[in-house]
Formats: C-alpha cells, sequence, structure tokens
C-alpha cells in the first residue's frame, strides 16, 4: 500500500506544482514566465524522485510503468494499481487548483498550438527522450540516486523548455487527463494519452538494441 500512496503524493505534488505554475501565470498575466514553468516541472520531478524512489520507484507517469513492465522490469500485475494511483493523484491537484483560482480557462490543460500531427509526433519524440534517459539511469524499476533525479528532472526541464509553446510538454497521460476534464478541454486528450506511451515503450525497444536483453539488471523483474 505504501507504494501506491507514495505516487499518489508523488503525481499529486508534480501536478499541483506543474500546472500550478502554468495557472498563476495565466491568471496573473505572465508573472512566471515560461522559463519559469519550465523550471518548477524539472524542480518538482527531481524533489519527487529523491522523496519517493525508494518507495514506489518514482514513476509518476502512466507511460512510465507500462514502459518498465514492458522492459520486464516492473510487474504487469502492478501497472494498474499504479495508473489509478497516479490519476487520482492528478485529479486531486486540478480539482484544488480549480477552487483555488476560478478564473483560469485551463488548470493547466496540454492544449497544442500547432496542427495535431505535428503534436503528435513531438509528444511521441519527448517522451521517447525522457523514457530513454529513465530507463538507462534507473536501478530496475526504481529511479532512485543523485544521477536518476538530476537526469530526469534535467530532461523534463530541458523539454519543457523547448517544447512547452507548442505542446505544453506532456510526456504523461495523468498530467493531461486531469486537467482536461476539470477544466473542459477534452479537444485532442486521446493525443495526449496515446502518444506518451508509445513513445516510452518505442525507447524500450532502442534500448534493447544497444543493450543486454530486457534492458534488465535483474532478472527475476520481468516474471510476472
Amino acid at each position: 500500500m505504501k507504494k501506491y500512496i507514495a505516487e499518489f503524493i508523488g503525481t499529486f505534488s508534480m501536478i499541483f506544482c506543474g500546472t500550478g505554475a502554468m495557472t498563476i501565470n495565466e491568471v496573473t498575466g505572465g508573472t512566471v514566465t515560461h522559463v519559469g514553468i519550465a523550471f518548477t516541472w524539472g524542480l518538482i520531478v527531481m524533489a519527487m524522485i529523491y522523496a519517493f524512489g525508494e518507495t514506489s520507484g518514482a514513476h509518476f507517469n502512466p507511460a512510465v510503468s507500462m514502459a518498465f513492465a514492458y522492459a520486464k522490469k516492473f510487474s504487469w500485475k502492478e501497472v494498474p494499481k499504479y495508473i489509478i494511483a497516479q490519476v487520482l493523484g492528478a485529479f486531486l491537484a486540478s480539482l484544488i487548483l480549480w477552487v483555488l483560482f476560478p478564473a483560469s480557462e485551463t488548470l493547466g490543460a496540454t492544449i497544442p498550438t500547432v496542427d495535431v500531427w505535428r503534436a503528435f509526433i513531438l509528444e511521441f519524440l519527448l517522451t521517447f527522450f525522457l523514457m530513454v534517459v529513465i530507463i538507462n539511469v534507473s536501478t530496475g524499476s526504481k529511479e532512485i540516486g543523485v544521477v536518476a533525479g538530476i537526469a530526469i528532472g534535467g530532461v523534463v526541464l530541458l523539454e519543457a523548455m523547448f517544447a512547452g509553446p507548442i505542446t505544453n510538454a506532456s510526456m504523461n497521460p495523468a498530467r493531461s487527463i486531469a486537467p482536461a476534464i476539470v477544466s473542459g478541454n477534452l479537444q485532442h486528450l486521446w493525443m495526449y494519452i496515446f502518444a506518451p506511451i508509445l513513445g516510452a515503450l518505442l525507447a524500450v525497444v532502442s534500448c534493447k538494441l544497444v543493450k543486454y536483453d530486457n534492458c534488465c539488471e535483474d532478472p527475476q523483474c520481468g516474471n510476472k
């Protein structure tokens, strides 16, 4: 149960701070700035990895949990439980932001500024890059240690910095689902669900091509 609570709290914290920065930026006329939003995302991801990496692995992302399971680093039986915890945490964060900032029209929802197919490709590639780093710095299915926190948080910051103005750099279905539903911005939600999942799975495939079988340090980790 502790690992599910950790995923809930970690995802809640990440979505509250990340989309919270976007929401505050929206309602205050840009005081946080794009750079500030990118740094908020990167720093909160890094902090939550340090806080909960040992407990749950600090996935905080359904695409990451599914990719770890596909790589045989994580049990498929755990995936639905992790996803439920992640989505519930994200929803709580979005609901609190909705109460705090009723003037916001988006609550940090992911809304592309380009054609959907271009946005799909970008989200696919962003998640691919993120998962390549995650799977190579993680220990089994756990994002733990100084290197993991800095590397993963750094990639999130980097991708939010350059891709934020185009797709809001979601890379995470839970991150997109909650604010989209709470704010009513559902137009392109399907893209933000499928593109990250496919991108994360491709990262596992690429890992298998350049590393030993299953990209897995623990031969017992993928037998469920």
